[in-house]
């Protein structure tokens, strides 16, 4: 049953596709990369968003918590990228078409 469940969320998540590398032109850019890096190959975001600490339920005891990030989304021809930073660093790229 859990393989049914797994599969389902695969098959959700296919129009969107999370990467530790984006391809601009000829460069590329990886998660671990700096804000300054992102700027410098993609330009300013159209949009930044602020997201704060957030603490999750109980598991096996102890407190889940989602650090403070921030995503800035770009506009690319038919894509959307939006890249998650924690303290200023690239940590999850996400690419996908309008």
């Amino acid at each position: 049953m859990r393989r049914l469940w797994v599969l389902c969320a695969l098959a959700l998540s296919l129009p969107a596709v999370a990467s530790s590398t984006l391809r601009v032109g000829s460069q590329v850019l990886v998660t671990g990369d700096r804000a300054a890096r992102a700027i410098e190959l993609l330009g300013q975001p159209a949009h930044k968003s602020h997201h704060r600490a957030t603490r999750h339920g109980r598991r096996g005891g102890l407190q889940e918590v989602s650090p403070a990030h921030e995503q800035w989304r770009y506009r690319r021809g038919d894509h959307v990228t939006t890249l998650t930073l924690v303290d200023g660093e690239i940590v999850d790229i996400e690419d996908r078409r309008r």
